[in-house]
């Protein structure tokens, strides 16, 4: 017993430092309009298992969090078992091993047993006393989840023991297997009745018909009975109905319940390769007969319908916010997520876009949806509200200047599985593994033979994006690029500028001259009021553009930096208007925890340079835990905590999103689930002995790290074709052709000599 009140007690303390660091609005956004429920009030929020997408399923800490994180009223959701001695406990599954740690402290515990007809085994709460669970710990259950917090031995929680130690505004009680218990000599339905006199519950739900008409009589009035359907190709074990044909009799659930609750694929189903498919009309029917409709299975780290685009608030307003029904309430891991959408994204006014703070700047167009830097990838990215569309600027064969985001085909087209995979070389200068280069092909070679390739920076986690679009769009040229983005509501047009010391120098091509004559040309300064800004990692490309031109000119360094010194900044301010850093320079990263916010937004802004931060996507494995693997948690946060000026982001969607919402920039009415995260929080609250090794500071940029040598001269001018393909054989083709010889040839014919 003692060893259990030193688990509460760590725990307690955990929630209440948690509650201290975090500041709590206790209003919240309304809107005008009704919401399309039964009752036409917003739709209720419910925390499975509290918070259980970061702290462990059904921990004090997790339920804590979702009350100080969600909406005020946010319903806590324990699903029911029962120990040996009748005491009704919260656990997420009914075998505890993958929950718990029972698996150490009771080695030889696992049974096998039968639960509604399926063969299982584990270890269960039904072998146990109460008491001989008090030294068994909870442990999160979702292997890609964080683990830290396990170390800090959050007790089991009987529903009493949830009643008082968290209080919570809203209770729903679960109970999922109440024949199984019944066949091991507990009557669920006696200890349901029992206990609904000790605490207030909400809503009991159960997918066993004869369970909810046994308590339908001996429980209050205001407790909602709601029927939980599992798949549909199982069996009620109560009456031996399939799912299948009691979803299909709505009127007959009514006569014993007040609502459903189902999984979310029966109102929006999807393909077998993972697209929505139009909704079903379960809500709408549930609705005229009376029925509340709940939705369940969400979390924002699911691999959810390619049609979201990694992006969990856009997957909760398809539920809540359509103009012919909303679901009545939504289940979920992460509660803030559906609190924010229900709160600040409902009927948002998408008829204007408006170019103030904080820039979306396209990254390869809306590259998170199709392959970068196509037709299809820019018109998108328009389409999606970016205030700026940006263009990596490289150079074919045949002198053609045109979009791609990398110098290397490999890594961007179909080049490799093509007739010219054979053009293989090394070039030391821009990377030490084989390359197929730009300017290896032609035009007319890019253009008609290869297709995109669409990116995928979360390959390692087995995470891609929009396969039915992977290969979809079409490359085009800086002149179309430039001609493209004139008419459209812009701030203003990116051009990235990489390699040019070595295209002048090694290639013979004045790159900087052609795409300047490009932009003019194109009559940009004349004919259209879209900023022209450029990009580039070297600082002489941007001084040489500052002596030439008047574009906005944006440095970006591409290492992680904590500050930088003043020299540095006053290097930087004589040739740039603005900085890119990589996101991880403001919040330092520490096994995905937030560690502390650096020094650099203060130092760079101070000395009146913007700052756009690069980096930001909508998988949910580039962010860190602290932003709930919801992207509009991590953009708020850039935003209101650290005060960036721009996003640079393969999703402009989600950025333009959060730019409409009703919370967007409150101020003291910003609601709680709308503030920036507490910087180093999740952090703070893991134990010592669970704590990351320290990792070592980012350095301090300095002059050394800034300045680069002048451009070299252009060793063979030779004019490039914006527009088109030439005739005529560049010195480009001359030069890389003997690049191939050196790095080729002359090592086998020496070897034959």
């Amino acid at each position: 017993m003692g060893k259990r009140r030193n688990s509460l007690a760590l725990c307690e303390l955990a929630t209440l430092f948690f509650v201290q660091i975090l500041v709590l609005v206790t209003g919240q956004s309304t809107n005008a309009s009704s919401w399309n429920t039964l009752s036409g009030k917003r739709p209720v929020v419910i925390a499975k298992g509290g918070f259980s997408g970061t702290f462990p399923d059904s921990s004090v800490s997790a339920y804590s969090f979702a009350q100080v994180a969600g909406l005020p009223d946010t319903i806590l959701w324990c699903d029911v078992h029962l120990t040996k001695d009748g005491v009704p406990i919260c656990l997420p599954s009914i075998t505890m091993d993958n929950c718990t740690s029972i698996a150490d402290i009771y080695p030889k515990g696992r049974k096998q047993y039968v639960v509604n007809g399926v063969s299982t085994a584990g270890w269960f709460a039904v072998d146990y006393k109460n008491s001989d669970l008090f030294q068994v710990s909870l442990r999160q259950r979702i292997w890609s989840r964080t683990e830290r917090f396990d170390s800090t031995g959050y007790a089991i929680l009987s529903v009493t023991d949830l009643e008082s130690q968290v209080k919570p505004s809203s209770l729903w009680l679960n109970m999922q297997y109440p024949k199984f218990y019944e066949q091991h000599g507990l009557n669920m339905r006696n200890y349901t009745i029992a206990l609904s006199k000790q605490v207030v519950i909400d809503y009991i739900s159960s997918p066993e018909e004869g369970f909810l008409n046994g308590i339908s009589s001996r429980v209050s009035n205001i407790t909602k009975r709601i029927f939980r359907f599992p798949s549909e190709g199982l069996t009620d074990p109560s009456t031996n109905k399939t799912y299948a044909s009691l979803i299909k009799n709505l009127t007959h659930i009514k006569t014993f319940a007040s609502g459903i609750l189902v999984p979310k694929g029966y109102i929006w189903n999807v393909t077998n390769d993972n697209y929505l498919q139009d909704h079903t009309s379960l809500v709408t029917d549930a609705h005229k007969a009376g029925l509340e409709v709940f939705a369940a299975d969400f979390a924002n780290d699911n691999l959810f319908s390619y049609n979201y685009s990694y992006d969990p608030l856009a997957e909760y307003l398809q539920f809540i916010d359509k103009a012919d029904f909303s679901v009545d309430g939504v289940l979920t891991d992460y509660p803030i997520t559906p609190a924010s959408a229900i709160g600040c994204f409902k009927d948002l006014n998408t008829s204007r876009v408006n170019h103030g703070k904080p820039l979306i700047i396209s990254h390869n167009g809306a590259s998170g949806d199709y392959p970068d830097c196509t037709d299809l990838g820019y018109q998108k990215a328009v389409n999606d509200g970016a205030d700026v569309i940006d263009c990596t600027v490289q150079v074919t064969k045949d002198g053609v200047l045109i979009c791609m985001s990398s110098i290397n085909l490999i890594s961007t087209t179909t080049v490799a599985q093509s007739q010219f995979s054979s053009r293989t070389s090394i070039i030391p200068d821009l990377q030490t593994t084989p390359g197929i280069f730009t300017f290896n092909l032609t035009w007319d070679e890019i253009s008609k033979s290869l297709k995109p390739v669409i990116s995928a920076p979360q390959s390692a986690y087995y995470i891609e994006r929009n396969p039915r679009n992977k290969n979809s769009g079409n490359f085009i040229k800086l002149s179309e690029f430039l001609d493209f983005a004139k008419d459209k509501d812009l701030e203003g047009i990116l051009l990235i500028l990489e390699d040019v010391a070595f295209i002048q120098e090694k290639l013979g091509i004045d790159v900087l001259t052609a795409v300047t004559t490009a932009v003019t040309q194109a009559s940009y300064g004349n004919g259209t009021s879209l900023q022209v800004n450029v990009l580039s990692t070297d600082s002489a490309v941007l001084t040489k553009l500052r002596q030439d031109t008047k574009y906005k000119l944006i440095y970006k360094i591409p290492t992680n930096i904590r500050d930088a010194s003043n020299a540095s900044v006053d290097d930087i301010k004589r040739f740039a208007d603005a900085v890119a850093i990589n996101k991880y320079s403001v919040y330092p990263e520490d096994k995905h925890f937030i560690t502390n916010e650096t020094n650099i937004m203060n130092r760079l802004q101070s000395a009146g340079l913007k700052v756009y931060g690069y980096g930001f996507m909508n998988e949910f494995v580039s962010q860190a835990w602290d932003f709930f693997a919801d992207a509009t948690v991590e953009l708020n946060t850039y935003y209101q905590g650290a005060g960036i000026d721009g996003f640079i982001t393969d999703f402009p969607a989600t950025a333009r999103r959060y730019k409409r919402s009703q919370c967007f920039d409150a101020g003291n009415n910003t609601p709680s689930y709308f503030l920036p995260v507490q910087v180093g929080g999740l952090m703070q609250l893991i134990v010592t002995a669970a704590q990351p090794p320290a990792v070592a500071p980012f350095p301090v940029l300095s002059p050394n790290d800034v300045l680069e040598p002048p451009l070299p001269p252009v060793s063979s001018k030779t004019p490039l074709n914006a527009s088109g393909p030439s005739n005529q054989p560049s010195h480009a083709t001359r030069t890389v052709t003997s690049i191939f010889v050196v790095v080729f040839l002359l090592p086998a014919i020496v070897l034959s000599a």
